[in-house]
């Protein structure tokens, strides 16, 4: 037996010894997951409620007609982001996302990463991105956390595509106050200079932003905004959820 293969079994029946030792915890009921080495249990699968079709050509929400090309928010007002999608509808995933965000589940990326491969995988292709680039959050809050919820969702994705995260590129500059309460016009003016291009050699041309959840497209824009000027050309998002626009 060669090394490389050796060396890949003890990889594998370590990640075993782990999992049995401290269980994985099922994103949905926050339970030991179902059967063990499992990402979610069987019985809450169904429990999420992803996006369907029709979506908005713009930011991926679902419209109820099928005759509409844009949603009411994207219709009446413009965004510097090319398209985007969203995994799951917020209202089925709010407490999973809350958990992942707060209470450090950092590990419901993995599953979250494997819908998302599966939901949206010809996206994701359709795209050619050369990066994928999680949206920052400013060091006092990443002191507070612990860790980067879209950070970690964009390398639990990338493990799955291939595609190479870039965390260096931009900084959130200002702590901007909490977005779940703001208007999209407060949101707009919260996020004035809270972005900042870390490098003079971005040298990308296309990207796909990482986030938990999309509303307004307000934080998505403020980035797009700074990419824009560093030269990339095409920006697409995707995000866990989505909530209703204001």
């Amino acid at each position: 037996m060669n090394t490389h293969l050796i060396h890949e079994r003890l990889q594998a029946a370590a990640g075993a010894a782990v999992t049995l030792l401290f269980p994985r915890r099922c994103p949905v009921c926050d339970q030991p997951v179902k059967p063990w080495n499992a990402l979610i249990c069987r019985e809450c699968a169904p429990k999420l409620t992803y996006v369907r079709s029709p979506r908005c050509f713009k930011c991926g929400k679902h419209i109820g007609d099928g005759g509409k090309e844009y949603c009411d928010d994207c219709a009446s007002r413009p965004h510097l982001f090319d398209s985007g999608r969203a995994l799951f509808s917020y209202r089925s995933v709010s407490a999973s996302i809350a958990r992942f965000k707060y209470h450090g589940r950092r590990e419901y990326a993995a599953c979250y990463a494997a819908c998302m491969q599966e939901q949206l995988g010809d996206f994701i292709r359709s795209c050619r991105a050369d990066a994928l680039v999680p949206v920052p959050l400013h060091k006092s809050r990443l002191r507070k956390r612990g860790y980067n919820q879209a950070l970690a969702l964009a390398e639990e994705l990338s493990a799955r595509t291939g595609i190479p995260v870039r965390g260096d590129l931009i900084e959130r500059a200002k702590k901007t106050t909490p977005m779940k309460d703001l208007s999209a016009a407060e949101r707009q003016n919260n996020l004035k200079k809270a972005f900042k291009i870390l490098r003079n050699d971005v040298e990308l041309n296309i990207i796909i932003i990482i986030d938990d959840i999309y509303t307004t497209g307000s934080t998505i824009d403020a980035m797009s905004r700074e990419f824009k000027k560093a030269g990339v050309e095409r920006i697409y998002f995707i995000t866990l959820a989505v909530g209703r626009g204001i």
